[in-house]
């Protein structure tokens, strides 16, 4: 018996998500859900590989479990520092008088015909719009009657190197990459409604190493951008700034956190352990903790104002913005935001989902999801054998592999 499923994985800087899902006619039902911690990766780029691998390789195992599926392929994320994009126009005549899928590819290829250096690799060239004899905002100009088609469009690049890198890791983790999205798009699938992609508007995406950017209008992605400050450094500022771990410092951000002082009551308090041993845990007071984080979210906000005037679509974005990635669960991020850009604000949760929808409604599985997503609208997804025979001893094996390493470790 074999079924058709769809894989995602989004392989970041602070954990790696793989989930398994089966399409529908509103997107997919989640079947399958594998989560581990990332220590091998920076900045959305991998530092080890080893350690990228082991981590794909125990999110991949406990997906397979939960799903009750041998995972042989999927649809990877990828973003980064390393990420570029830029804007192109191409310009072709028409062979008939009438255009064809022929004279579209053509117009996308000329489109392409920028100097892209050696050492990039075009991961994505999206259509924003056509224009046939002078008259633009056509979506699909197939079929339509003309002399002259010009296409807009947004390339995306990585860095050859950082890709390989990439797909070498989950090459080495027994997965064959189907497709490689960019992860901004892959969160704008799932957190964004059309009517706002239309209306024009922001997508935030603030993940553990990157905060990845999307601009919508007109229904097409305008302008993208990977910013280098995110979750990690607020962990970072609170770990120097109460004198704490690592791991407490992001266990007191989740818990006791808050991106507006004005927010937190001056009466709470929490207890922070100390660095070493025989040391006593001291009570610290909210408002503290928030004096530390609001800093740093704001200047993240204000990088993401910066980039949306850059791309002079500050004007074009009355839908505002829809904030995703795991940071976006900290309180009182959606009110910075709305008192640094004076648009609505929303968290983005993810849509078209069914099935483990409890498991992943949450904005830190928005790039995963939207994987999915992408897969099933571009009827990507491929064979995955179900449990027979040899699939089942294999993911016993990874299983054991999986418990021996948690217990030696």
């Amino acid at each position: 018996m074999k079924e058709n499923y769809i894989v995602g994985l989004d392989i970041g800087t602070t954990k790696v998500c793989v989930l398994v899902g089966v399409p529908t006619s509103y997107g997919v039902d989640v079947i399958g859900v594998g989560t581990a911690p990332s220590r091998g990766m920076r900045r959305g780029m991998v530092v080890n590989i080893e350690a990228t691998v082991d981590a794909i390789k125990r999110a991949v195992a406990e997906a397979e479990l939960m799903a009750g599926c041998e995972i042989r392929s999927g649809i990877v994320g990828i973003g980064g520092v390393h990420v570029q994009s830029t804007n192109s126009h191409g310009v072709v005549a028409l062979k008939t008088g009438e255009v064809t899928e022929e004279d579209v590819n053509r117009a996308i290829d000329a489109a392409k015909a920028v100097a892209i250096p050696m050492d990039r690799y075009v991961i994505h060239v999206l259509p924003q719009e056509f224009i046939l004899d002078g008259q633009d905002g056509i979506k699909d100009p197939r079929g339509m009657s003309g002399v002259r088609l010009e296409v807009k469009v947004h390339i995306v690049t990585g860095s050859l190197a950082a890709v390989q890198n990439l797909l070498k890791c989950v090459e080495r983790a027994g997965i064959v990459v189907e497709a490689l999205v960019l992860q901004h798009l892959a969160s704008s699938e799932a957190v964004l409604t059309p009517e706002e992609k239309e209306l024009g508007v922001v997508m935030v995406d603030i993940g553990g190493g990157t905060t990845d950017i999307a601009i919508f209008h007109k229904g097409s992605v305008k302008h993208t951008v990977v910013l280098p400050v995110a979750g990690e450094h607020i962990t970072n500022d609170i770990a120097f700034g109460l004198r704490t771990p690592l791991e407490e410092a992001e266990r007191i951000k989740r818990e006791h956190g808050c991106a507006l002082t004005a927010l937190v009551p001056p009466t709470e308090s929490f207890q922070v352990p100390p660095v070493s041993e025989g040391q006593k845990p001291r009570l610290v007071s909210r408002q503290l903790l928030a004096e530390i984080v609001e800093p740093r979210v704001e200047e993240i906000m204000r990088m993401v104002e910066q980039e949306l005037d850059k791309s002079g679509l500050s004007k074009f974005v009355p839908a505002g913005l829809v904030i995703s990635g795991g940071t976006a669960l900290l309180e009182g991020v959606v009110e910075m935001a709305a008192e640094v850009f004076g648009l609505p604000v929303r968290r983005g949760y993810p849509r078209g989902i069914g099935g483990l929808k409890d498991m992943v409604n949450n904005p830190q599985y928005a790039t995963a999801v939207g994987l999915l997503l992408y897969g099933a609208q571009r009827e990507r997804p491929r064979e995955v054998k179900l449990h027979e025979g040899k699939g089942v001893e294999k993911i016993k094996r990874r299983l054991k592999d999986l418990l021996k390493d948690m217990f030696s470790s």
